[in-house]
């Protein structure tokens, strides 16, 4: 049986659950590696990232490198004598750290690996409509995503899942593979598995403006799930005409009816305390939005106090 000394790198808190298991099971952490700390918030005071505030409760030793080269914070890694490196959510690291410990550097990552390989898995595998997802261990190479897979576990995604939903299915069900991948490492009763490099991979590519803006032309479920792919962060946005004037607007929730209707593609129409948005098969009932310099709201709140005039629609 192997005597692991466990090095946990993670910054948000998807890694949180995977760092108080890790903890919670009695494995050896001897450093905690996180991103420094952020200004954050109007009074841009600095705030520790969730892994360091939790890494603090713990009392556990912790390094906040600003480069993850630089010789002095490479010296203080080699004092620890890690002999694994355990990864969830953080930045690529460079060969001399994952190729430091003699056990290797494993990686938690939030899909079924080669699929969704990059940056935002949980969102993109909503977006694409996909049924079931997953995590992966893997050894960290030269690439990103690309090792040796460990072990797997499928997870469902339910009709109404919001990639905010999924990601605690995933940080919930990741920290309990994690936990099981530790053991068959200390063991030394693992076994891996090889990814495929020739065949055809859907990615996970990074979100910015252009693939998050809602196409109200598009089929109703693909609006529906680029919506809730991207709830609650970044939000999925469009920009809504009214009275004569343009404002991007956020739209956290929404509900897809199947209608036949003659109003134009965009066109709002209130009824009751709802907020339907026509498109080419029906309309998406918008249930939470958020409007510029407000707070995001449920529907019927906002109508309490905003005016959607007759010209009201959403391009």
């Amino acid at each position: 049986m192997r005597d692991l000394r466990i090095i946990f790198m993670g910054t948000p808190d998807f890694a949180v659950d995977t760092l108080k298991t890790i903890v919670e099971n009695k494995y050896n952490v001897v450093g905690v590696i996180t991103a420094p700390d952020r200004p954050a918030g109007r009074g841009r005071k600095l705030k520790a990232s969730a892994v360091k505030e939790y890494a603090l409760t713990k009392h556990l030793n912790i390094l906040q490198p600003t480069n993850l080269k630089d010789p002095d914070f490479i010296k203080e890694l080699e004092a620890l004598k890690p002999n694994l490196n355990v990864v969830v959510a953080f930045r690529m690291l460079p060969k001399i750290v994952w190729d430091m410990p003699e056990y290797g550097t494993f990686n938690l990552h939030a899909s079924l690996l080669p699929d969704y390989r990059g940056a935002a898995p949980i969102n993109w595998a909503v977006i694409n409509g996909e049924q079931k997802t997953g995590v992966t261990t893997f050894f960290i190479d030269e690439k990103i995503d690309t090792g040796h897979i460990i072990l797997q576990k499928e997870v469902a995604i339910d009709d109404n899942d919001t990639a905010g939903v999924l990601h605690d299915k995933l940080m919930t069900e990741g920290s309990l593979l994690v936990l099981q991948t530790l053991e068959l490492i200390k063991e030394n009763t693992f076994t891996i598995k090889e990814q495929p490099k020739e065949a055809k991979f859907k990615t996970a590519y990074k979100l910015n403006r252009e693939n998050t803006k809602i196409d109200w032309n598009d089929d109703i479920n693909i609006i529906n799930n680029l919506i809730r792919g991207l709830s609650p962060y970044p939000a999925a946005w469009c920009e809504l005409q009214n009275n004569g004037i343009t404002q991007n607007i956020k739209i956290y929730n929404a509900i897809p009816l199947t209608e036949v209707h003659n109003f134009e593609v965009g066109k709002i129409v209130i009824e009751d305390t709802m907020i339907k948005v026509a498109v080419n098969n029906g309309y998406l009932i918008i249930t939470k939005l958020q409007l510029p310099g407000k707070k995001a709201m449920e529907s019927n709140a906002l109508l309490n106090g905003y005016t959607f005039y007759r010209d009201a629609k959403m391009v």
